[in-house]
């Protein structure tokens, strides 16, 4: 079936808590690309937590700080919620001439809740995680997380349209929240191929003190219980020790796992001399080098709605040892393109190690699978780089979301 596209007429108002230059998670990173990528196609005004301003052909982009001087006696961990809806009452203040409002995140969906009934248009949003599968955030937010619950319920439900961005997220949205199935719509995030592809560059490896000539397991993302940077740390004991092993981590969700990392990197680090630990945000470019020259990429997440980082290690042609969780599942080839780890289910519904000494040795044992043959290991990377040129591009992605919200607008 050919679909006609009026891209000329339409406008989509995004709002995010991540935006260029202030981008920490996958969500950011799917809002930076997403938003470009559909700005050739339609007019989209971004309006994101911080200070950008910039217009460039049909994409505007416009940051909002806040007051602090209100929160001065506030609970340290009421700040985040509270300040959240405080910007998102200013995405409002300023005019809205948008067809359709698209949330990301919770952070921003009181905004499109304000949206919706002040200006009368429809909203959507995307569900990049949910509240319900992230009790570990009462470590970071306290009480606050009450909050952040019911601000992500409440949108969810009061949504005129639901993007999932895997089908493992449409289930746990259809049994999590009082939402009817015809509601939801699946869209992958994407990749941009050809920014993340294999380089021959290796500046960021001798930066950081990683020998090319040796292979290495490689980890990037944020310190937080989700992403299982523990269970990988506690692992490491069990990979070949010929190996090195590279931890682009940083920003830790509270000070407690942060110390917890840093304890266990430094026992770890006394038995074995090839652990490297990078304690910052890496650009895309290093993250591209890194990519390109690692052995095999490890997501050992607990909880992953998508995995974005499976989708940056695939695309520049390496293999993918990851969680049988969430989208993750629906990433990753079993045997061809990499190897799923499964974890255990809890009572609740939550994916979680409830072995995290037998986790561990799981992870060990499919990296070490991998490493051990180079001719296995070279055809899951030739494998990875496909999928992901054949399933994931943002080009495709793009005309999709804009065919949904002409759907939405036409009633």
């Amino acid at each position: 079936m050919v679909h006609i596209l009026f891209y000329i007429t339409m406008k989509a108002l995004f709002l995010t808590n991540e935006y260029p230059p202030h981008i920490y998670g996958g969500a950011g990173v799917h809002v930076d690309y997403l938003s470009r990528e559909l700005a050739k196609l339609i007019d989209i005004d971004v309006r994101s937590f911080g200070d950008q301003d910039s217009s460039q052909g049909s994409l505007a982009v416009k940051g909002y700080d806040f007051d602090p001087s209100p929160f001065e006696n506030c609970d340290p961990k009421l700040k985040s919620p509270l300040s959240a809806i405080s910007r998102c009452v200013n995405f409002n203040a300023t005019p809205i001439d948008a067809d359709v409002v698209h949330c990301h995140t919770w952070y921003s969906h009181m905004g499109g809740i304000l949206a919706k009934l002040g200006y009368g248009i429809p909203m959507v949003l995307s569900t990049h995680s949910l509240e319900p599968h992230r009790p570990w955030k009462r470590e970071q937010i306290g009480l606050g997380y009450n909050i952040s619950s019911w601000v992500e319920k409440t949108t969810i439900e009061m949504a005129d349209k639901v993007i999932a961005v895997s089908n493992g997220m449409k289930e746990d949205v259809l049994k999590l929240f009082n939402i009817k199935e015809d509601k939801i719509q699946v869209i992958y995030n994407g990749i941009d191929t050809d920014e993340f592809k294999p380089v021959t560059s290796t500046a960021t490896l001798e930066k950081y003190g990683v020998d090319p000539k040796v292979p290495y397991v490689l980890f990037v993302g944020r310190i937080t219980r989700q992403k299982g940077i523990i269970h990988l740390v506690e692992a490491i004991n069990h990979i070949d020790k010929d190996v090195q092993i590279v931890l682009a981590a940083g920003a830790p969700d509270t000070e407690e796992i942060g110390l917890e990392m840093e304890q266990k990197v430094a026992d770890i680090q006394k038995t074995r001399d090839n652990v490297i630990w990078i304690n910052e945000w890496v650009d895309t470019q290093g993250k591209v080098e890194l990519y390109t020259h690692a052995a095999v990429f490890c997501c050992p997440s607990i909880y992953e709605p998508f995995g974005i980082i499976n989708l940056e290690a695939m695309s520049c042609s390496t293999p993918v040892v990851g969680s049988a969780v969430g989208g993750i599942k629906e990433i990753i080839i079993q045997g061809e393109t990499g190897y799923l780890v499964p974890l255990e289910q809890a009572k609740d519904g939550l994916f979680e190690a409830v072995n995290p000494e037998q986790y561990a040795h799981d992870l060990a044992d499919n990296i070490n699978a991998v490493l051990r043959d180079d001719a296995l290991r070279q055809k899951m990377g030739e494998a990875s780089r496909k999928r992901a040129l054949d399933v994931f591009s943002w080009t495709s992605i793009a005309k999709e979301t804009v065919q949904f919200y002409q759907k939405l607008i036409s009633g």
